[in-house]
């Protein structure tokens, strides 16, 4: 079987820090690996709308944020499709055959629903797409016969949400849609990064986010301003990691060549960590040493997303090609499962034939 990765991300503002390490760092490494007959990059614009369907020019203003930061980290479209959700509308058909397949009662149970509904203050009042976009991710993955989905470990309950739609339908009609499998992160720290205020999440509301097009000013203020430990007040003062936001990103983002370039009287991480737990480090130190990394890491994606940004033509027949291809694919799958489902009525010379024949004689 061939291998396929499906991925994607809501164009409900530019990419930060979070989605690079929780998500395109590693589609980067997916797509560079030559192990994947086809990685499918989709701006998830339809799904956006289900908690924005008030406010449509948002989603319509972040798709080109979208995609200058997935060119700009190094998604190359000469090897993934990047693609628009809506653009494909074989996944609306899709989602519409599976909904037979679920019932209400297991979409108020999928965890990850439960929790977003909370988020976003819905309990008195969800919309109907909302309550059913697990139904629309399982079309998303099952239109493009995905093998692996990597994902975050919030988002494991969609993808067993998938896995059941697929299973069901397999089992009711005849044997057509892929299960597809989990790709976690590998890095722990890439789990969740947590907010430069040390909150659980990034967030553009709590304006706890560094971004990737943030300039390097704006990302030292950022990272200088970043929760630490509350307890430690004075440089003589035994530090604490737990829940400290500088030593999570340093999780993230440090490595042993850094402390040579940039902090040489330390050899790696574990040494600067237990320095700082014993006392006698100051958090602006380790806070200047994150933001000599982090300017590292930007600087090759703020260069390359300027490139982009002086062709935004460019841009946009990119994803109008990708668009195109993703929809043949789509297409091909949604003619498969029509006809396991014997609505291809048109397509099936057998039916005609057998109703030729029955009505022959005037029956």
């Amino acid at each position: 079987m061939s291998k396929i990765i499906l991925t994607g991300d809501r164009p409900t503002g530019r990419l930060h820090l979070g989605h690079y390490v929780g998500s395109l760092q590693r589609r980067v490494a997916l797509q560079n690996s030559g192990e994947y007959e086809k990685i499918l990059i989709m701006i998830a614009d339809a799904q956006a709308l289900t908690d924005n369907f008030d406010n449509p020019e948002k989603i319509r203003q972040n798709i080109i944020e979208v995609a200058l930061d997935y060119l700009s980290v190094g998604l190359d479209p000469n090897v993934s499709t990047l693609f628009i959700q809506s653009q494909i509308p074989q996944l609306t058909e899709l989602t519409f055959y599976y909904l037979n397949l679920v019932s209400v009662a297991r979409l108020y149970r999928n965890p990850t629903v439960k929790a977003e509904i909370q988020q976003r203050n819905f309990e008195a009042s969800i919309p109907t797409g909302f309550l059913c976009y697990p139904v629309s991710q399982a079309a998303d993955i099952t239109a493009f016969k995905a093998t692996t989905v990597p994902v975050g470990e919030d988002q494991l309950p969609m993808l067993e949400q998938t896995r059941e739609i697929v299973r069901k339908f397999n089992s009711v009609y005849r044997p057509t849609l892929v299960e597809p499998e989990v790709l976690l992160p590998e890095n722990s720290a890439c789990m969740r990064l947590p907010g430069t205020d040390g909150k659980a999440k990034m967030s553009k509301s709590l304006g706890n986010c560094i971004y990737l097009a943030d300039p390097p000013e704006l990302v030292r203020d950022k990272i200088m301003n970043m929760y630490t430990d509350p307890l430690h007040l004075k440089v003589s003062d035994p530090g604490h990691l737990e829940g400290n936001a500088v030593f999570t990103y340093l999780d993230a983002f440090c490595q042993d060549r850094h402390f040579e370039e940039y902090l040489p009287e330390y050899a790696n991480l574990d040494e600067l960590k237990a320095h700082y737990q014993k006392g006698g480090l100051g958090d602006v130190k380790i806070k200047k040493f994150l933001n000599s990394i982090i300017q590292e890491e930007l600087a090759p994606i703020r260069a390359r997303r300027k490139e982009y940004e002086q062709d935004i033509g460019a841009v946009y027949h990119i994803l109008k090609a990708g668009s195109d291809a993703a929809q043949a694919i789509a297409q091909a799958t949604l003619d498969e499962v029509k006809a396991a489902m014997q609505i291809n009525y048109f397509d099936d010379g057998a039916l005609m034939e057998a109703h030729k024949r029955k009505y022959a004689n005037g029956l």
